[in-house]
């Protein structure tokens, strides 16, 4: 699960992106609304964390910005407490929820699983599940009729790309930009290694679920989902 946070106080956003690491998420963190726009039209985030009050461009600017490109992406706007009307405008033109400055890190997670779970991004109790596989998304714990093992964090998030493109095919360039960034340095070998490790699991885990290459193009998650 992948999240960006657009916020230009600069140890709130250090903060805030060490709580979301420590609990498997992957983060990235800008600070103006220009870089929090150019980051979110990549595509690859699972949720966005706007300040309202940013240099550059504001939360709501770029949140009507991303809307009228046909974005989807869930928004939680952090706000501070003389921001009411504009949390309401907010609300008004697609965000999905906020959270008022200062804020509990139990509160913060709290709803994002929230807003996660309305989008169908995930079960109650964090787990995604396809044919015989149930991931834990928070403790990267994989099982298969009742045997499990842990996974390390590249491996739980490649496998839940996976598993929410619901048999789609994904190519090497997506699970790059998800799992890396979309200006990383890291190349098709390295998928082509967690994709050998993560094989591995499942048949050491004794599962039937596959996941199959489709030459030149990438790879799918096949099996009875």
């Amino acid at each position: 699960m992948r999240i960006l946070i657009v916020e230009d106080e600069q140890h709130l956003a250090e903060a805030v992106t060490q709580i979301l690491k420590k609990h498997n998420y992957s983060v990235d963190a800008v600070h103006d609304g220009r870089s929090g726009l150019d980051y979110a039209l990549s595509g690859i985030y699972d949720l966005l964390l706007l300040d309202i009050m940013m240099p550059e461009l504001d939360g709501i600017g770029l949140l009507k910005a991303l809307r009228s490109q046909g974005m989807a992406t869930p928004v939680i706007f952090l706000t501070a407490k003389g921001e009411i009307h504009d949390m309401v405008t907010g609300l008004d033109h697609g965000a999905d929820d906020y959270i008022a400055k200062p804020f509990s890190s139990e509160e913060l997670l709290a709803r994002i699983r929230a807003v996660l779970r309305r989008r169908g991004e995930v079960l109650p109790d964090d787990a995604l599940k396809f044919g015989d596989l149930e991931l834990n998304t928070t403790s990267l714990r994989l099982a298969v009729n009742g045997k499990e093992m842990k996974l390390g964090l590249k491996e739980s998030e490649l496998l839940e790309l996976l598993i929410t493109r619901r048999q789609a095919v994904t190519s090497k360039e997506q699970i790059i930009e998800k799992l890396w960034g979309f200006d990383s340095e890291a190349e098709h070998n390295n998928v082509e290694v967690y994709v050998s490790f993560l094989r591995k699991k499942l048949t050491f885990l004794g599962s039937e679920t596959r996941i199959s290459t489709i030459r030149g193009v990438g790879y799918v998650l096949e099996g009875n989902a």
